[in-house]
């Protein structure tokens, strides 16, 4: 082999090399890794327009897990959704909770706000929202923001 090869300096530029060039590919690719929001939606086993729903949110740019669990009572009471406010399903985002069909761009702005609330929900199962869309004509619907008292008020209307 070549003195030159092994000589300490030229080893020490090799191994500054190797570093500044994966440094440089780890540049490149971080907004790639970068993921976004992730959302975990607990859902029943049995329900279909749950799927619909975590389809408008990945189509929003969200990431979604679901999760079945044949005890969604469970799930929204330790999630802490008032009853009065429940749905089909109950997800969880950024330390929000989401309860129901409340549109992407309503999770987006609570996200962006950062309001001092627990989360959204749309009560029940409102025809047009996102997951319950049909050849039916659509309700409006309000999202509503509830806090860990209890307390809601309406976040949007639909």
């Amino acid at each position: 082999m070549n003195r030159t090869l092994r000589s300490p300096l030229f080893r020490k530029l090799g191994r500054c090399l190797s570093a500044l060039a994966c440094g440089a590919a780890l540049g490149l690719a971080a907004p790639a890794l970068a993921s976004p929001d992730e959302v975990v939606m607990y859902k029943d086993p049995n329900c279909g327009c749950c799927g619909k729903w975590a389809e408008h949110m990945r189509s929003a740019g969200f990431a979604v897990k679901e999760v079945a669990s044949p005890r969604m009572d469970l799930v929204k009471q330790e999630a802490g959704v008032p009853e009065a406010l429940g749905s089909c399903h109950t997800a969880k985002v950024g330390g929000y909770v989401v309860e129901g069909h409340v549109p992407a761009a309503d999770v987006r702005r609570m996200l962006a706000e950062k309001p001092a609330i627990r989360g959204l929900s749309a009560p029940g199962m409102p025809l047009g929202s996102p997951g319950m869309e049909g050849p039916y004509p659509a309700e409006r619907y309000d999202v509503v923001s509830f806090d860990a008292q209890g307390r809601s008020a309406v976040f949007s209307k639909h």
